[in-house]
Order: structure tokens, then C-alpha cells, then sequence
């Protein structure tokens, strides 16, 4: 007489059921010695570059400026005043070492400088799934296409006023820099970066803007 089959036993069951789930997942690390990694200080540094490139202030040529960084406040607020410096130099401006020794006061302020980050998966998201008698296990990521995207953002804007009468020569609008960096990923194992803060973009950051009409462009 022929036995019927027993059913296989919950526990083991679920436990080979977990095991090819951790087998199968893929797993992803952010290993960085400072806080933020190189590539999120190549975001932030680019936008910089391009937000202090754009800066849009009318200063006559010659004129001996004191920039006043104490309203400037974001991170990597250093690398940023630093170029909204140079690209005073290259209009033409000189740096002066105080407000005392200089004709014009520019006061320059950051409303953005920093990175947002939003990541877009079609396909079926992460989740818990219920293992009878064995609580849950986590369900990786089963995507069709991942796209990870991180942009830089910097806000610039200046004031300049007589250093000693104390009104008003200059000011600029709130001016921009941008910058990117996307990962893509296609089922699984296929994946890329775009960026244009490499090494290839360089000379974009650091060639002068186009001729503008508007006031202070050169």
C-alpha cells in the first residue's frame, strides 16, 4: 500500500527559503574615511565654482573691494568664498585686506549649498514577507531600472556698498550653480554613473561665461 507524503517541515522549509533570499541579494556599502565621500564633495565644490562664476554684481574695474563672508554660511562654506574671491579678481576687481583700505564692501550670503538626492525603481521595491514559524525575512530590490540621482545646489547672492558713506553701489540677483551625478542600473548586474564633476568637465567650470546683457557680465 502505497504511503502518503508527509509534508515537508515549516521550519526547515523557511529557513532554505531565507538562505536563497540572502544568497540572491545584492548588497551595497558607503565606505568613506572623512564624512562625506568625494564625490559628494565634487558636487558641492562644482556647484560653487559655477553659482560664483554666474555671480552677477557690477563692480567697476580697479575698484578695491573687502569681501564680507560673515553672512555666508553651508558647507564647504571655505571652498565657496574662496571662488566668489577669484571670480571678483577676474572682473577686474582688487582685494582689499580690510574695510579700511577698501573703496567698496561686497557682503556675499549662500541660500543653498548643499545636495538633494531621489532615487526612481521600476520594478518591485524592497520589502518584509512572512515566513510561517519563522517570522520574516527582507526581500531584496527586484528592479527593472534603477536610477539613483545626486545634484548639487548652490544659491548665491551679493551686496556692495560704499565703505564710507554706506550706500548702495551694487546688487546682484540670486544666482545658481548646479551640478550632477546619476547611477544607473538595468536588471541587476548591468549599471553606469553619469556625472559632470569628473575630471572631463573641468574646463567647463573653469571657462568664463558667455558675454550676458545683463548688468555686472562681462
Amino acid at each position: 500500500m502505497r504511503r502518503p507524503r508527509r509534508p515537508l517541515p515549516a521550519v526547515p522549509f523557511a529557513a532554505a527559503v531565507l538562505a536563497a533570499a540572502v544568497l540572491s541579494a545584492c548588497t551595497t556599502s558607503r565606505d568613506s574615511a572623512p564624512k562625506r565621500t568625494a564625490s559628494e564633495q565634487l558636487l558641492i565644490s562644482a556647484a560653487a565654482d559655477r553659482a560664483a562664476r554666474n555671480l552677477s554684481i557690477a563692480i567697476p574695474e580697479g575698484t578695491k573691494v573687502f569681501i564680507d563672508a560673515s553672512f555666508f554660511e553651508g558647507l564647504d562654506s571655505k571652498y565657496a568664498i574662496a571662488a566668489i574671491r577669484d571670480r571678483v579678481l577676474k572682473r577686474g576687481a582688487r582685494l582689499a585686506a580690510s574695510k579700511e583700505e577698501a573703496d567698496m564692501i561686497v557682503e556675499i550670503r549662500s541660500g543653498a549649498l548643499s545636495i538633494d538626492e531621489n532615487k526612481l525603481v521600476v520594478g518591485v521595491p524592497e520589502m518584509d514577507v512572512p515566513v510561517p514559524l519563522a517570522g520574516s525575512f527582507g526581500l531584496p530590490e527586484i528592479s527593472v531600472l534603477t536610477r539613483a540621482r545626486r545634484q548639487g545646489v548652490a544659491k548665491f547672492a551679493a551686496t556692495g556698498y560704499d565703505a564710507r558713506t554706506g550706500k548702495l553701489v551694487a546688487s546682484s540677483a540670486s544666482d545658481f550653480g548646479l551640478s550632477e551625478q546619476t547611477e544607473w542600473t538595468v536588471l541587476f548586474f548591468l549599471s553606469w554613473t553619469t556625472s559632470d564633476v569628473g575630471p572631463d568637465n573641468t574646463v567647463e567650470v573653469l571657462r568664463p561665461p558667455p558675454a550676458q546683457g545683463s548688468p555686472g557680465k562681462k
